[in-house]
């Protein structure tokens, strides 16, 4: 079956999810089957974390990532071998799951950052750059830059998105090999380097008062259970922005986050030659030693 052949039983399609922008819970919907195909790698076959928003951005919300009663056949239940067998995770294979999700009151996907096929190792880094609230656009992206050259000096690829709020996070793709402890040792390592070789830009303790005028390098995505925003997931705020991956040309042209919304993505995707992290799978590397 096709995207375009997939049946659409998304019920109360008119509920407003984003009020401002008149974006419903139909135009999710439409924008999920829209964005599937690059987003498809990025969160099938792993566990996730969701925000579900009955009410829309405006509404009460609560994040799931155990599975509740009533939940549609195509969002799977998996166990984790280290966890409670009484409470299994959550994973979609296709874009049936993702289409039942949003059929949830699903506004965004986290996902985790090992498969359910080997949930002990780690197959990507997720450094997230969050700026203090003086700090500008162009911080951020000569942040990202800094992350960038200094994965490549440790001989990991580096790919970067918007976090689809302020920030930008810097993504490196692993061969599932080296376990949690040792992937959230790499990453403290290298937030902690950046924070002692410039502590006037970078800061790597979670403390908001420490973080004025500066950039939290922020390692914590890089634990067993914690998750981060999925590729081309929206963020239930106002706006309607969406967690975008970009290419580094993308970057340094002035891409900016509030470019990047529920309404904007699909045609914005339609008219790329290519996906901006083609290849991501492809270039995974062994954690340095």
């Amino acid at each position: 079956m096709t995207e375009s052949d997939m049946p659409d039983d998304t019920t109360h399609a008119d509920r407003l999810y984003w009020p401002d922008e008149r974006v419903t819970k139909g135009d999710l919907a439409e924008y999920g089957r829209a964005v599937w195909r690059w987003m498809e790698p990025h969160v099938t076959d792993r566990p996730l974390t969701v925000l579900r928003c009955p009410d829309g951005v405006t509404g009460d919300s609560f994040f799931q990532r155990h599975p509740w009663k009533g939940m549609r056949p195509h969002i799977q239940s998996a166990v984790d071998p280290a966890g409670d067998p009484g409470r299994p995770l959550i994973a979609i294979s296709d874009l049936d799951g993702l289409v039942e999700l949003i059929h949830s009151a699903v506004l965004e996907v986290h996902v985790w950052n090992a498969p359910l096929a080997d949930l002990e190792h780690p197959d990507r880094i997720v450094m997230d750059l969050d700026p203090g609230d003086d700090v500008g656009w162009s911080a951020v992206c000569d942040a990202a830059v800094d992350v960038r050259d200094r994965l490549d000096r440790a001989g990991l690829a580096a790919f970067v998105k918007t976090s689809g709020g302020r920030g930008l996070h810097v993504v490196a793709p692993l061969r599932p090999q080296a376990d949690w402890a040792a992937v959230r040792a790499f990453a403290h390592a290298l937030a902690d380097a950046m924070a002692h070789d410039d502590p006037g830009r970078y800061v790597s303790t979670i403390s908001k008062a420490r973080r004025h005028g500066r950039i939290l390098i922020d390692y914590l995505r890089n634990q067993r259970t914690a998750t981060a925003v999925a590729p081309y997931s929206p963020r239930a705020r106002p706006g309607a922005q969406v967690s975008m991956p970009l290419s580094w040309s993308d970057l340094a042209s002035g891409a900016v986050p509030g470019d990047f919304t529920i309404m904007n993505t699909p045609a914005y995707l339609a008219r790329r030659a290519s996906d901006p992290w083609a290849g991501f799978h492809a270039t995974s590397r062994a954690l340095p030693g």
